[in-house]
């Protein structure tokens, strides 16, 4: 294809926007290593409100009404709502269940105006109606556009003249401060959906939204919502935080979990579907979240791939293989843990569930599926490339069973999806299932196994894992789930060392991610995370700045021969990564021990190599953690002048790295 001046120009003005060279690639210069570059993903599950009140940018909390008791004790269609009357209004709600929008959307609100009050006249506030005070207070901007729409009804009485008021509560007795409103008038007898701008005169962290009815009879409500004009990209996630993520340079996600995909302990009930994700808002159908909360679905499978397509992430989807969570009604522990399967007359639906997701992500605009996918406003295919098949199962009989007859299927009829299996609950050698996982792998040439672990930092500062794994193996290491279990300094440091000799061993490990990836701020059900978040903004951990760095520096050839760091032992680690796509080097040192190490450096093989380079530096006291008060640990970015040979000193507990164009 020719391409004109404009287009070449553009195209130049992208690569220099993304820091990479307009250059041709280079030739990597003898004494390298190919590996794999994709080591550095994230891996997304909703797990500590991580989607909903988080990356999902809705302001509204359970406006679908769809809040239950399965979910949490004393939940219900009214949680998170409360009746207001002002002006001396008088009237009741009820939540019903009666002809609603849609099948896979019960519950709606009903209110039943029987009087409103006069106060108006005095203080400009009166109806009958509700609020929501989202997630611990709406947070607005001054000036910001907020659009705010509803399905409602018209049930009885005349038209109803509803008034949409933003506002910041001013305590009881008190009339709120109004921040933005608009008036609506609901004519249709019939659900249909009203829309309104709404632009906040103040900033607010403690907001919330009322809707008021002006006119006495009765009117239904559903599908409440209030998000922000400015989202990532306008695709509806929290700026900030797809922000946060788009820092790390991912090359792929996994979504959505976890043990969020196979229902975790509430077994197949609760197994997460993801046809149910793609279309209409109205009509998804939402979930008990495995980690005790609820899941409105408007984060779903198509704004997962859509976010992969804005990073430049390869999706990865994870589905069940028809076996449940081996820790179903507490089961974890127990001696037969009581993991459940469907039978092998009905995997045939597990199956297909994989072959459509796989026609909806790459099928053209005439296939069943790939229409599904273009009326939600996306016609050109996805371009699917991996698809995980099961989640931390044990690898039981019936597991193995059922993974082989799904994977044979997919594999089958889509020999160019790269299938990922698991390795199981915690894959350490030894562990039953980590070795019967690797068998399994082996008998059928999996491309892919998924090993997840989390441990104390020493381990993540002594072991050396992948030194010892074969090299002949065909099935590569998916390191999907790991962290030290703390998110000091030190821990972060003692994940850098174990980063670097995966990267040392990016022959047999092609992919990996931290987990999990978000926890907002009081409602956080495992620790530690990799970004914190409230309302406000996100806290990004010592163990993100590790993250992005490797992010950063991201190669296709590894060189161990470049870098000798003088008294080494477990506490440091170095590598030297070539891009030769962007034509650039790195160069990586971690000492994580309290003394200054000395390094010499030789890079004589790399030729034209410019003068100056970026070093980038994490360094701190071991116990220094960033929190909601503090942020002590930041990356101190400088130009340094380079030479080809040159001893370094490298600081107590610190992660160095130059980046170095050639």
């Amino acid at each position: 294809m020719n391409m004109n001046k404009k287009t070449t120009l553009t195209a130049f003005m992208l690569a220099a926007s993304l820091g990479l060279s307009a250059q041709k690639a280079i030739t990597p210069p003898a004494g390298g290593k190919a590996i794999s570059d994709e080591l550095i993903g994230i891996f997304f599950e909703d797990i500590s409100s991580a989607a909903d009140g988080g990356l999902y940018a809705e302001l509204i909390q359970n406006g679908s009404f769809e809040f239950n008791p399965t979910e949490r004790d004393g939940w219900g269609p009214g949680t998170a709502w409360r009746m207001i009357r002002p002006g001396h209004s008088t009237g009741y709600i009820e939540p019903l269940s009666v002809n609603p929008i849609h099948v896979n959307n019960p519950n709606f609100m009903r209110l039943n105006i029987e009087r409103v009050g006069h106060y108006y006249d005095y203080t400009g506030w009166t109806g009958f109606g509700i609020q929501n005070d989202g997630f611990d207070g709406i947070s607005v901007k001054a000036g910001a556009k907020y659009q705010f729409s509803s399905f409602l009804r018209n049930v009885k009485g005349e038209a109803k003249k509803v008034r949409v008021a933003l506002v910041e509560p001013q305590g009881w007795g008190k009339d709120p401060k109004l921040l933005a409103e608009a008036t609506i008038d609901v004519t249709a007898a019939n659900w249909k959906k009203y829309e309104a701008e709404l632009v906040s005169n103040a900033t607010s962290q403690h907001a919330a939204i009322q809707i008021l009815v002006l006119t006495t009879g009765t009117m239904d409500v559903d599908m409440v919502s209030l998000m922000p004009e400015d989202t990532f990209k306008g695709h509806g996630l929290r700026k900030d935080l797809a922000e946060a993520l788009a820092a790390l340079h991912p090359k792929f996600m996994r979504f959505p979990g976890g043990c969020v995909v196979h229902g975790g302990g509430d077994g197949f009930w609760n197994t997460y579907r993801w046809k149910t994700t793609v279309g209409p808002k109205e009509q998804r159908r939402a979930l008990k979240n495995t980690w005790g909360y609820h899941q409105s679905m408007g984060l779903g499978y198509f704004e997962y791939f859509q976010f992969c397509e804005d990073l430049g992430m390869e999706p990865l989807p994870i589905l069940p293989c028809g076996v449940s969570c081996q820790g179903a009604n507490g089961g974890w522990g127990m001696k037969d843990q009581a993991q459940d399967w469907v039978p092998m007359e009905e995997m045939d639906e597990w199956v297909n569930e994989a072959l459509d997701l796989i026609e909806w992500a790459n099928g053209d605009v005439n296939t069943k599926w790939g229409r599904v996918r273009a009326e939600a406003g996306h016609p050109k295919p996805f371009n699917l490339k991996y698809l995980g098949i099961g989640n931390e199962e044990r690898i039981s009989p019936e597991f193995k069973e059922r993974f082989k007859y799904m994977y044979e299927k997919v594999t089958k009829a889509h020999p160019e999806i790269i299938i990922v299996g698991t390795a199981g609950p915690g894959s350490h050698p030894g562990n039953p299932d980590f070795e019967n996982g690797w068998k399994l792998a082996e008998e059928i040439a999996l491309p892919i196994l998924d090993e997840h672990y989390y441990e104390q930092r020493d381990y993540f500062l002594k072991s050396r894992q992948y030194d010892n794994y074969p090299r002949d193996r065909k099935t590569k290491v998916y390191l999907g789930e790991y962290a030290a279990k703390d998110k000091k300094l030190i821990d972060a440091l003692a994940e850098a060392l174990y980063l670097l000799h995966v990267e040392r061993n990016g022959d047999v490990v092609c992919m990996t991610s931290y987990a999990p990836l978000f926890a907002r701020k009081n409602a956080t059900n495992w620790n530690p995370d990799l970004i914190y978040f409230d309302n406000e903004h996100p806290i990004l951990t010592c163990s993100y700045y590790v993250q992005q760095m490797f992010g950063q520096s991201s190669g296709n050839y590894y060189y161990g021969d470049c870098v000798k760091i003088e008294g080494a032992d477990n506490l440091q680690e170095q590598s030297v990564i070539l891009n030769t796509k962007t034509r650039q080097l790195f160069v990586k040192m971690c000492n994580a021990s309290d003394t200054k190490k000395k390094a010499s450096i030789n890079l004589s093989r790399f030729k034209s190599m410019k003068a100056l380079a970026t070093m980038t530096v994490l360094a701190g006291q071991p116990n220094d953690e960033n929190d909601f008060d503090q942020q002590p640990i930041q990356p101190k970015v400088s130009t340094v002048k380079l030479k080809k040979k040159m001893d370094v000193e490298l600081e107590p507990y610190s992660f160095v790295m130059y980046q170095i164009n050639l």
